[in-house]
């Protein structure tokens, strides 16, 4: 990795070490506003500084196996046990690299706001409404695990269930930039339920 990389990885190491101390100052804590905002200062910080951490130590790993590899005849067992560690490792290590360089990207400003979520049945009749359903369903349960608030604004539902249009809001941190290219058509190919001969049928939503 580049060294001017590795310098603004290091500065989220010691930046999360001065949020850590912060956080727990009593004079924060009481200003509920300031608190909020090194809070979710210290959520983004404590992403990039995580995955830093595990990348010195997959360095680690890496130099450490390929240290006992040199020590080691090639008719050990420990050498062949040497190798596999080396190439998981430079795996790990490259997928690292890549992610932590999209982490150091600048930040849309805008991916931080809440998010109004609309979804449409299309083509495929009642089909295309179960569909948006599923849809409502997958998109609530991701918020759930993220820590987000969903409330539902409007509805209307099918008769044989899911929505010929459903709306939410999503609140919670980072809502709009996470969900942001999930608009646009969305395609399933399945037996329906409505189906009774077992055929496939192609019914679309659009989000």
């Amino acid at each position: 990795m580049k060294p001017f990389l590795i310098q603004q990885l290091e500065r989220y190491a010691e930046r999360l070490k001065e949020l850590d101390f912060l956080l727990s100052r009593e004079d924060i804590m009481g200003d509920m506003a300031q608190f909020m905002k090194l809070s979710r200062e210290h959520a983004d910080v404590a992403a990039v500084a995580g995955r830093y951490a595990r990348y010195l130590q997959r360095l680690s790993d890496l130099n450490s196996a390929r240290a006992m590899q040199l020590e080691l005849p090639e008719t050990d067992e420990m050498h062949a046990l040497a190798g596999e560690e080396i190439a998981e490792a430079e795996s790990e290590i490259s997928a690292l690299e890549a992610e932590m360089q999209r982490m150091l990207l600048p930040k849309d400003p805008q991916d931080a706001r809440n998010a109004y979520l609309e979804i449409r049945a299309g083509t495929g009749g009642d089909e295309s409404a179960l569909f948006a359903g599923d849809l409502l369903r997958m998109y609530t349960r991701y918020a759930q695990s993220q820590g987000w608030k969903v409330e539902l604004l409007s509805e209307s539902p099918s008769e044989l269930g899911g929505y010929k249009e459903v709306v939410v809001r999503i609140e919670g941190d980072g809502v709009f930039g996470q969900l942001r290219f999930e608009s646009g058509g969305h395609r399933v190919q399945r037996v329906p339920a409505t189906e009774t001969q077992g055929r496939i049928h192609t019914s679309a939503c659009t989000v």
